[in-house]
């Protein structure tokens, strides 16, 4: 199903029984590194897949026609990553443990901050105490005051609502942006295994997010989440963030809410919440 390196093969659905489990037992937590995260988000990144030596795995793609590498599972032999080097411009998305082996190997190591995933404790995403949430609490408590709301979960009898709520909200966005692959998500739910939670106002549907189990089960990561910004919706998205973290089992310690790919105001949101920790990625190049 998948071609040995060098040959590569498309992404395909039908890859997953094989391949989540083994992205399923990262302990990492980095979040482009779920099955179906790579699967939704293959042509946008034109990834392919290639088996290397002792059930490794390298995934290669293009960003503005410049070629890259991950490797999700671990570093193959010297060989394997000197051509990997010779043949694409940077190594994305590598863990610390691996740029630790690649630095001493003469390879140049970089932080990645526009890819750090932020991670948050769930219980302060649920409770909201301190100084340090008291804007986000107002907020929140100023929307339940103003409006009429309800959350369930999103099962597949509420997906043709969720598709609404994305349909709207490309509308009110005219820049390049995920759709395509949130409107995939959205239709392959079941198949992925993707799980999520869907919130109304007034018994109208507003907002969605979705995602799914990470770092060993230990954390959540929400790939996306759409809300339709209205006038009178002001803390809508306080409250879709507290309403889930709400519902998500307790063994989830973390919720991981990915990156902010160096958009200024996405940082700054993503701050207002204070993140407990990053996931930190590295980009490593030949020296």
């Amino acid at each position: 199903m998948i071609a040995e390196y060098p040959d590569s093969s498309e992404v395909s659905i039908e890859m997953r029984p094989a391949m989540h489990p083994k992205f399923h037992a990262l302990a990492d937590g980095i979040s482009e590194f779920t099955f179906a995260n790579i699967y939704l988000f293959r042509r946008a990144h034109n990834y392919r897949i290639s088996r290397l030596e002792n059930g490794l795995f390298v995934i290669t793609g293009r960003d503005d026609e410049k070629p890259f590498f991950m490797l999700p599972f671990g570093l193959p032999g010297e060989n394997i990553i000197r051509e990997l080097f010779n043949n694409h411009q940077v190594m994305k998305a590598a863990s610390g443990q691996q740029t630790e082996i690649l630095a001493t190997m003469g390879y140049s190591v970089f932080e990645d901050r526009d890819n750090f995933d932020y991670l948050y404790s769930r219980e302060d995403l649920v409770n909201l105490t301190g100084r340090k949430f008291h804007k986000k609490k107002n907020l929140l408590n100023l929307f339940i005051r103003n409006n009429e709301y309800q959350a369930k979960p999103l099962l597949e009898e509420y997906r043709n609502e969720a598709l609404q709520i994305l349909e709207r909200w490309n509308n009110q966005h005219e820049e390049p942006n995920d759709f395509l692959a949130a409107k995939e998500a959205l239709e392959k739910m079941w198949p992925l295994q993707l799980c999520g939670g869907i919130f109304y106002i007034d018994r109208q549907p507003v907002a969605y997010c979705l995602g799914e189990e990470l770092a060993l089960g230990e954390s959540f990561v929400i790939h996306f989440e759409k809300a339709v910004l209205e006038e009178g919706f002001k803390g809508v998205y306080q409250y879709i963030n507290q309403a889930f973290a709400s519902i998500l089992p307790e063994k989830y310690k973390t919720v991981n809410r990915e990156q902010d790919l160096g958009d200024s105001g996405l940082r700054q949101a993503k701050m207002g919440y204070n993140p407990m920790d990053f996931v930190k990625k590295y980009k490593v190049i030949s020296p």
